[in-house]
Order: C-alpha cells, then structure tokens, then sequence
C-alpha cells in the first residue's frame, strides 16, 4: 500500500512555494498570538499591575525615540494599535496566501497530475486492459486526480499552520505558567495518540469503502455500454436490483461503521477537551488568586487554552476529511506505479509529420522464425511458427477459432514478447527497433473498428492528422466509403456519435479501411474485417480489398474463406501450428483441413 509519503513526493516541484507559503501562513497564525498577549496587557494595564513582559522594553523604546513618558496612556495605546494592526493585515494577507494555495497551485498540480495519468494510460501494456474494467480505471484516475488536488491546500495552507498555532499556544503558556502548559501538553498528545489509532482503523476500512465505490460505478460503465443488451432480453429490472444492492451495501459499511467511528471519535474529542478546559480555569484561577499571576495573565492563558483547543474540531475535520480522500489517492498512487509496457512510446517528442513518418519505410518482407507463444507457460497458443512473407505479398490466416491467428497479429504488432524465437522485417528484428516507427509503417483493421466521438473526417485522418482533404478522398474511393460519405447530412463533417453508433458495421469497417490506408502503410492486416457483415457490405469490404491487394504487403485474418480466395498465399493454422500452406487451388487439391473448411462453408455450416 503506498504511504503518505509516497503521496507527497508529487508535490515536490512545488516544494519552495510550499515551503515560503506554509511559512508564511505559520507566521500569521502566530502574529495572531499578539491579540490575547496585548487584550491581557490591556487588563493589567487597566487594573494597574505592573508587568515585565516583553512589551515593555518595545514601550520604553518607543518613549526613548518620542520623548514621550512611558506611561500607562502609551501602553495602551501601543496595545490597541497591535491589536488593530494584526486585525487589519491577516485578513489580506490570508486571502492573497489562499489565492496561491487554493487555486494557482492545486490546478498547476492538476494538470500535471492528469498529463501524468494520460502518459501512464498511452504506456501501459496491452494485457492490462485486457484485464481490467476501463470504468474502473477511469474512476480510480479521475477520484484520485480531484483529491489529490484539494488535500494539497488543505494540509499545507491550513493544517501545517493550525499545528504551528497549537506549538505557538504551548511555549506562550509555558513561558506564564509551566504547570498549565505540562497540562496542555498532555491532554493533547492523549487526544492526538487516540485519534492516530482510530484514524489507521479507519483508513482501511476508508480504502474497503472505495473499492465498494469503484465496483458500483465499473458496473454503472458496463450498463450504459452494454445498453442495447440490457433492453433486447428485458434486463432492466435485474439490473436495478443488483445495482441498488451494491449500493445499499455500501451505505451500510459507511454508515454502520466509517460515519459510526467519526462520531465516537468526535465525541471524545469534545468531551476531553471540556474537562481540560474545566481544569486549566481551575488552575489558572487559582493562580491568579494566590497572586501568582495576574488577571491579564489569567486572560491571556485561558483565552490561548480556549484557541488552542478550539483548533482541535478543524483539524480533526481535515484530518478526517484527509482519510476519506486518502483512499482514492493510495489507488491513484497504485495505478501511477504499474510498471509501463515493453512497447511503450516515448511521448516526449513532437507528433510527426507525414515526411517524418514516409521517412522511415519499409518493403514489406516479413519473416516469422521458429516462433512460439503462449499466454502462460503452460497452455501454447503458437508452436514453432515460421513464415515468410514477400513484399507485396497478400497472405491470408484461416483456422478454427482459437487456432492462433489474432495472437499472431499481435505479436507482429509487439503487443506482446514471444517465448521463442523473432519476427524479422527486411531482416531485422523488431525488437531492435524503435517502437512507434516501427508501428506507423503497419495498420490493421480490426472486426470491431474503434471509430472516435466527433467528425467522419476526424476519424479518417486519425493517423495521419497532416493528410489533405484530396487524400482522404482518394483513400475512401479505394476503401468504397465515399459511396455513403456523400450521403450524409454533412458528408465528411458528420458527427458519428460515441463509438460510431450512427454508422452501420460495414460503414465502420470501411472507415476503418480508409483510415489504414490514410497512414500509408508497409504492411496492412485485415483481422476479421468481413465476419460480422451481412452480404451487401461484406461484398463491398472484398471490393475494398481487392483494390488494396499487391500494392502493399497484405495479411488477411478470415473465418470466410470467400475472403481469401484471391490471396497469393492461404496458411492453415490448427492448435497453434501451421499444418498447410498454398494457394486456394492447391489447398483444395490437397484434401486436407482447408478443403474440409471449404466444404463446410458451402453447405452453410459453421466453423467453430
């Protein structure tokens, strides 16, 4: 579990405006000591009891440079001016310390902190969502980020102040009266002992409490993603349910056990701190009538007691306040410490330009060398792969379900290491190459294309942001998409809604063609790109395709083997191995496990 220390290290670019401002504000909390000092000296002055308090020698300074007499009208005066000048200059220079601490800081803080999530986001290895819940994710960043933000001023603008207000209190007391001031010491270190102890309980079950959080709201996520699921089988009901009962259980955990902990706590607190008032007035009362001090003094002590202890409810707001966001911000802290990805990108650089990504180019050859691959050690996806693919070559992948090919991709992509072996491009490893060139030469167009909130052309020109508009037409003529394109209320500026939920399958498939071919790539893989279309729009998808093939290296992923029958090579994968390898026409002449596919697609029957 991370620490606070942990936590605190993200604000150390900030550490000499913290340091001059928490000075600053520990300052005026202890300027504003001078106020009981001088009401008391204001009594003693009134009554006429002599004092040898340090004002004095600041009053026979005064009437050293003056020549006026050193009075008991200059002592007054002088009291009531620190009095009036303490009170007109906190306020301001509160308010101006409160504009850095509550705003330029935590915003600057902010930013960096979001920058930092995003990096963590584009860094982390493929695997990782793979596994995990994106609202979850999204949670855990967003809280994480909003409370990191706002505990900063309130532990360096206001706490670390409050403290140094509270030590102020001790050594004024203790310099009028020891006795009170061993007193004071010990009440305190019994509330703030006791309040340590119940605030670590109550850290843990705080943490319980957001993961109960981050449960209810992942399922939230899943719901509106998943909407037209819920409503085709009428799930809405059992859906309310199951979410109100995650809600409900987490009500009871905070009210029957976090707000229950609060409240004991607080009333201890209270009750302590009126029984140690309750003594310090005997005491210093008793003081006063034994002539030991003064009734000033009797003031000032009671009345710094009183500031003292009054400290106590808002620091121990902060302090709770401070674990319930504690929490969010060890998950934060957790998910910053996840251990990038082999494949990550350096994001330092500036986004290339279309010369810069031509510049670094590649004739297609891709070599796959005694490869294998498995997810865990024991249970092989791929065994001994090797594979050669010419440039310009159009290579298709067939097999069952689970055979391997989309793994395959995969690791051409260097999503993922294989065990054994390497994948060679022009001859060289791709390991040895720099990741994110290495990635602009390829694209692939996936069974469910990923399309963005906002415009058709934002989308098409998503990997290529420098393309010209006549590029985009051209690349969506060869891809079939400006058929429809032109169609739309706003053709290329249409909004096509989260996901691309206003476009059908196979316009999204052709989008996502057109977008591939805008990067202008070595080596281009269709994964399933025709397997969820109906007829029309898978014809139109071949059509597409057909106008791609031999102009660039061509990897086709099919269950249809209608797909590939133009392809120059057919690879039959089975259990992670490739057991045939030809054209169709030799494929089929062989008898084997592509002509019995074959003959299973033209009965109609299904490929497992």
């Amino acid at each position: 579990m991370a620490t606070f220390r942990d936590i605190i290290k993200y604000y150390q670019a900030y550490l000499p405006l913290s340091i001059l401002g928490i000075g600053a504000s520990s300052a005026l909390e202890l300027i504003d000591l001078i106020v009981p000092y001088a009401i008391g000296q204001t009594l003693n002055i009134l009554s006429d009891h002599s004092t040898d308090w340090p004002m004095e020698n600041l009053i026979g300074a005064v009437s050293n440079l003056t020549g006026l007499p050193s009075n008991q009208q200059l002592s007054l005066s002088v009291t009531l001016g620190l009095i009036f000048l303490v009170s007109i200059t906190k306020g301001p220079t509160m308010a101006w310390l409160g504009h850095w601490y509550h705003w330029v800081v935590p915003l600057n803080a902010r930013r960096d902190h979001f920058q930092n999530a995003v990096k963590k986001i584009l860094t982390l290895p493929i695997e990782f969502y793979d596994e995990n819940n994106p609202g979850r994710i999204a949670n855990r960043i967003s809280k994480g980020v909003l409370n990191h933000t706002w505990t900063y001023p309130e532990i360096a603008g206001v706490l670390i102040p409050k403290l140094v207000r509270v030590v102020g209190i001790f050594i004024v007391i203790c310099l009028i009266e020891w006795q009170i001031a061993i007193l004071f010491l010990i009440s305190f270190i019994f509330i703030l002992s006791f309040t340590t102890k119940t605030l670590q309980h109550l850290v843990k079950m705080e943490v319980t409490f957001d993961k109960y959080e981050e449960n209810t709201e992942s399922h939230n996520s899943e719901i509106i993603t998943n909407i037209k699921t819920v409503k085709a089988f009428a799930t809405e009901t059992q859906e309310f349910h199951k979410q109100t009962t995650r809600i409900n259980r987490a009500l009871k955990f905070i009210i029957y056990r976090i707000h229950r902990g609060y409240v004991w706590l607080s009333m201890y607190q209270t009750t302590v701190v009126q029984f140690c008032l309750f003594f310090i007035l005997g005491l210093t009362l008793s003081a006063t009538l034994s002539g030991e001090i003064s009734l000033g003094y009797f003031v000032t002590v009671y009345t710094l007691a009183s500031m003292a202890y009054a400290e106590i409810t808002p620091i121990s707001q902060l302090t709770e306040e401070f674990v319930r966001r504690y929490a969010s911000m060890i998950h934060f802290h957790e998910f910053m410490q996840l251990p990038i990805g082999s494949d990550a990108a350096n994001l330092s650089g500036e986004i290339a330009s279309s010369s810069q990504i031509n510049a670094y180019k590649f004739t297609g050859k891709v070599e796959l060398s005694n490869l294998s691959f498995g997810y865990n050690q024991n249970q092989p996806v791929l065994e001994e792969i090797n594979l050669l693919i010419t440039p310009c070559q159009t290579v298709a992948l067939v097999g069952k379900s689970g055979s391997g090919k989309s793994t395959l991709v995969k690791l051409i992509f260097r999503y993922f290491q294989p065990n054994q072996g390497k994948i060679l491009i022009d001859g060289e490893d791709i390991n040895t190459l720099d990741i994110t060139n290495y990635r602009r030469r390829l694209a692939i167009v996936h069974q469910e294309v990923d399309i963005f909130n906002g415009t058709l052309l934002s989308n098409l020109i998503y990997g290529n942001p420098q393309a010209t508009f006549t590029q985009v037409k051209d690349a969506c003529k060869i891809a079939k998409a400006d058929e429809f394109i032109e169609q739309m209320p706003q053709d290329y500026y249409t909004v096509v809604g989260e996901r691309g939920m206003r476009l059908s399958g196979g316009q999204r498939q052709r989008i996502g063609i057109a977008r591939a071919l805008l990067v202008d790539p070595d080596v281009l893989i269709f994964d399933e790109a025709t397997s969820s279309l109906d007829y029309e729009s898978e014809r139109s998808i071949q059509l597409a395709m057909h106008n791609i093939f031999g102009t660039r290296t061509t990897i086709i992923i099919a269950h249809r083997l209608s797909t590939v029958r133009e392809a120059d090579k057919i690879v039959v994968l089975d259990q992670g191995k490739i057991v045939e390898v030809g054209s169709h026409e030799e494929l089929l002449a062989q008898k084997g496990i592509y002509r019995r596919l074959h003959s299973l697609q033209e009965t109609g029957e299904l490929i497992a």
